[in-house]
Order: structure tokens, then C-alpha cells, then sequence
């Protein structure tokens, strides 16, 4: 009894209880470290990102049935990036702001997407907002030069398919996060100056549109 007391002693075992080492002087800080209000020196660069978002499309159209399953996963995938954005940004307004606040009007809210979100993501913002003409419950977000889709080739039998997808699932993640449940998907929608141009197409819940008509 005493032997195997002895060995559950945090005096006696050392690598189980031990504290994570100190930062050697003269090295990079890991990033666990590394000051999150701090973005110059913390980007990634576009074809890094370009790269590993296409190595993801790849291994994922490997373990798919098609299209819809596809854009189903990476929509997933952006939804977990989502809720990660969302919690920096919020962080880094509250740290730099003296009176920082929560948007809880529509618009606002939208152009907090199309201009903090996607520079956060993507470094820059998107390049427009759109508001359906034939649903009042329906916006959309315009990004004629998808970062994450300049080095995807997609295939003919593919041809539906908009990798933008991951960004509506970003979108979704945000909104939810800030009170405007939302259906969002992604469009591949071409132009001749822009062949890769998405719409992020969001339908809101009627709850928030009559939450809206309360706040006017």
C-alpha cells in the first residue's frame, strides 16, 4: 500500500505533475504565447492559407458521396472557425475600445461581418451586401475573389460545387453567436471580371425580422 502511495506522490513523480518550462530567452514565444491583440506579426500568408484550404478539399471530397455532402462538411468546418472568430473579435473590440457594445441591430451587425470578420479571416473585407429584392428575410454577401478558392480547380463532375461553403459556415457561426439565427449557404454565381465570384446567401429566422420591426 505504502509503494503504491509513494508512487502517486506528486514529490515522487515529477513527469506527471510537473509544470509546463519557462520560455528560453532569445526564442520565439510559442502560440500559446504569443499577445492576441498583436495581429502584425501573427498573419499567415494568402497561399498558405490557399494551400491548406485545398489540401482540406481534397481529403475531404475522398470521404464524401457527393456535392451536397461535401459543402455540407466544409460548411461544418467554417462553423467551428466561426465561433472561434467571432470570440477573438469580440476580445480584441473589448480590449480596444473604452465602451465597447454588442450589435444588436441587423445591419450593423451584417457590416460588422462583411468588414471586421472577413478582414480577420481573410485580410480584407467583403466586397459587398446585398438585400433580396423578391424576400425580406433574405441578405447577401458578395465576395468576387474568394481567397480560399484561387487555387481550386474544380472538376466538371463537380461543377455545382462552391467551396465557399467553409465562409457561409463562418457566417452562420457569427450570427448565431450574436443572436440572428440564420440558414446560410454559399453560391458560385461567375461573372466575366470575376469567374470565381460567391454569394453568401443568408436567410434569417422570422424571430429576428420581428425583433427588428420592434427595435424601429
Amino acid at each position: 500500500m505504502n509503494s503504491s502511495v509513494d508512487h502517486l506522490s506528486p514529490t515522487t513523480s515529477s513527469a506527471r505533475f510537473s509544470l509546463p518550462s519557462k520560455p528560453t530567452p532569445g526564442l520565439k514565444p510559442n502560440i500559446y504565447e504569443r499577445n492576441l491583440n498583436k495581429t502584425r506579426l501573427s498573419e499567415v500568408s494568402a497561399a498558405s492559407l490557399s494551400f491548406l484550404f485545398s489540401e482540406i478539399v481534397q481529403y475531404t471530397q475522398k470521404r464524401v458521396s457527393g456535392i451536397n455532402d461535401l459543402e455540407r462538411r466544409l460548411n461544418t468546418l467554417g462553423y467551428r472557425v466561426g465561433t472561434r472568430v467571432l470570440e477573438l473579435t469580440a476580445y480584441r473590440a473589448e480590449f480596444s475600445s473604452k465602451a465597447p457594445k454588442r450589435e444588436i441591430r441587423l445591419l450593423p451587425a451584417l457590416m460588422a461581418i462583411h468588414t471586421q470578420v472577413w478582414r480577420a479571416v481573410y485580410g480584407r473585407p467583403a466586397d459587398a451586401i446585398e438585400k433580396s429584392v423578391e424576400n425580406v428575410d433574405e441578405y447577401m454577401i458578395i465576395d468576387n475573389d474568394p481567397l480560399i478558392e484561387r487555387h481550386i480547380s474544380v472538376p466538371r463532375d463537380l461543377s455545382g460545387l462552391s467551396c465557399s461553403s467553409f465562409s457561409a459556415g463562418i457566417v452562420e457561426a457569427v450570427l448565431d453567436g450574436l443572436g440572428f439565427p440564420a440558414r446560410v449557404t454559399a453560391h458560385h454565381t461567375p461573372t466575366a471580371t470575376h469567374p470565381t465570384r460567391a454569394t453568401i446567401l443568408i436567410k434569417f429566422e422570422k424571430s429576428v425580422l420581428d425583433r427588428e420591426d420592434i427595435l424601429k
